[in-house]
């Protein structure tokens, strides 16, 4: 019997011996740490021997750098999104350009600094700039590492959380044991902690690897903020911004003989201290300029204590001359022949600024736009002169004026507070609702230092004509001549609280003809309002507008009242 029960013995000794190896193999298996290298291109998204990982403020972007003659250069868009948006690039003529306070600094592209190498570089397409030269203008810190490629971004200085390891340890690209391996660092090596959890930390290393360590390997997280060494000082764009508010009026001058009508206009106006006759205008896209400004209009405007702020536009020749501003803006040789004429009639004439009245700009030449503000903006500021740039309401569709970097380079930016219904509408409106314009203020003092920004009131209505099929016209009216038109038709108007405005229709040939009026009322809603903001002042366009209502000008200059 014994020596029947031997063999079932082994038996049952040497399964039991197959499972308990099973088990230590698959307790091994599950509970051992990887050997597993990551493949680190894969990692960081590499695709060449070129590209370079940008590892930005504890992130790894999207984008990519390239790797050229041991520097690393990262394409305008990038640059612009993460580390300084002023740099600018002519695709036309080929160059770098980048505005200081006293210069543009000019470099051709695939042209070498003085240091030697490359500022900007053309691949594919796109231009790349040398982290090197943004860095010379640009708040941050860059480290560039190799084997794989990447560069540590560094453009805040928040406070952190950092830990040591208390051992040697392998930075895993996931939390897990059988995770694969980034990096082995060693023990006392400082980490950043980017997120606790139960078993370990997500963290990333001092070159850049971010993975996860298991918490029992590391101290207790410190808060620590980090010492900002840009060695970069931010630049001053000082201008020549007045020390009193503004009370500006427009004058519009289509030719040389209407100079003239000048003391006719001002008659009987108060408390406006700045003049801004429409005397420039893109003639071609050359980058010419047609100017009927009149140094005698400027000396009686001086003898009346005024400034003449010239304005300058981009749609009076749009159509007889075909102006583009898409066919100027984008060469720097065409703005700066602008920028030229535009300081040769102020010394010719002796005005005091300029007011720049472009209403054309596209999308696609938002950033040549821009530019243009910035080298229009060191030569007024070096000759004494005021700069004033005019926009639409703030919208969407016009973002691309950039009112922040208006609100840098220039002394004031005026938002044209009106035409929010217009000519050629499909809807009857009004022309200045109280609600559009403070929403129009609001935007802007978001975006432009409160002081900077002037408003712009409309001294004109529109009557609106609805016909019977829905076809919808308008002509634009001064205020008096608004009011008589009802009173002609012996119709009366009554107070919207809506719009801040005197309303009126009525019924004429089949028709709806609706007015909203701009009036000494509804003027006075509207500059209780801007008082509140603090702007720089008050605009109006424009004087003629006026004729038979100068008592608007009381009301306009309720602003300045304390």
């Amino acid at each position: 019997m014994k020596r029947k029960m031997i063999p079932v013995l082994v038996a049952v000794v040497l399964i039991f011996l197959i499972v308990a190896g099973a088990a230590g193999v698959f307790l091994y298996e599950k509970y051992s740490y990887s050997k597993e290298p990551a493949d680190l291109a894969a990692y960081y998204g590499l695709s060449g021997r070129e590209d370079v990982a940008l590892v930005l403020n504890h992130a790894i972007a999207e984008e990519k750098g390239i790797l050229y003659e041991g520097r690393c250069y990262l394409d305008l868009d990038t640059v612009h999104a993460y580390l300084n948006d002023r740099f600018y690039v002519d695709f036309k003529e080929n160059r770098l350009l980048y505005t200081l306070p006293e210069e543009v600094v000019e470099v051709a592209v695939g042209e070498a600094v003085q240091d030697g190498y490359i500022a900007a570089m053309e691949r594919n397409g796109k231009v790349y700039l040398a982290l090197d030269y943004v860095k010379k203008y640009s708040d941050f810190n860059f480290l560039l590492y190799t084997e794989p490629n990447r560069v540590l971004l560094q453009t805040v200085w928040e406070e952190q959380q950092v830990a040591e390891l208390t051992r040697d340890v392998a930075v895993r690209v996931r939390g897990g044991v059988k995770s694969e391996i980034l990096s082995k660092r060693t023990k006392g090596e400082q980490v950043t902690v980017l997120k606790e959890m139960e078993n370990w930390n997500c963290v990333q290393t001092a070159d850049g690897y971010i993975g996860y360590v298991e918490k029992k390997h590391l101290t207790d997280a410190v808060s620590e903020t980090p010492v900002k060494d840009t060695g970069y000082t931010a630049p001053v764009y000082a201008g020549n911004k007045r020390d009193f508010k503004i009370n500006l009026a427009w004058h519009q001058v289509t030719r040389k003989e209407a100079n003239t009508t000048f003391p006719g206009v001002m008659d009987g106006v108060i408390g406006v201290n700045v003049i801004s006759p429409t005397w420039l205008f893109l003639f071609d896209n050359e980058g010419t300029v047609e100017s009927i400004a009149d140094a005698d209009y400027v000396r009686q405007a001086h003898e009346k204590g005024l400034e003449v702020w010239a304005l300058v536009d981009d749609f009076t020749h749009r159509s007889d001359n075909g102006v583009n501003p898409e066919e100027i803006l984008c060469y720097t040789s065409k703005r700066r022949k602008i920028v030229d004429t535009l300081m040769a009639e102020a010394e010719r004439c002796g005005f005091d600024g300029i007011n720049v009245d472009f209403e054309r700009v596209t999308e696609k030449v938002g950033e040549d736009y821009i530019q243009f503000i910035r080298e229009l903006s060191l030569a007024c500021h070096s000759r004494g002169l005021v700069l004033s740039v005019d926009n639409y309401v703030p919208r969407a569709f016009n973002a691309h004026y950039e009112w922040k970097e208006e609100g840098v380079m220039a002394d004031y930016v005026i938002v044209m507070g009106y035409d929010e219904h217009w000519a050629g509408c499909k809807e009857a409106g009004s022309v200045a609702s109280l609600g559009y314009v403070e929403e129009g203020i609001q935007k802007m003092v978001q975006e432009v230092p409160s002081d900077k920004v002037i408003n712009a009131l409309p001294l004109y209505t529109r009557i609106w004509t609805t016909d019977s099929g829905g076809e919808v016209t308008s002509q634009a009216v001064g205020i008096q001549e608004a009011s008589d038109y009802l009173v002609r038709r012996n119709v009366a108007y009554s107070w919207d609280e809506t719009t801040g405005q005197n309303y009126a229709e009525f019924e004429a040939e089949g028709s709806l003809v609706q007015v909203w009026l701009e009036d000494e009322q509804s003027i006075g809603v509207k500059i209780n309002v801007m008082k509140s903001y603090n702007l720089g002042g008050v605009a109006a366009w424009k004087l003629g507008f006026d004729e038979g209502r100068k008592n608007i000008w009381s009301v306009i200059a309720g602003f300045f009242a304390q």
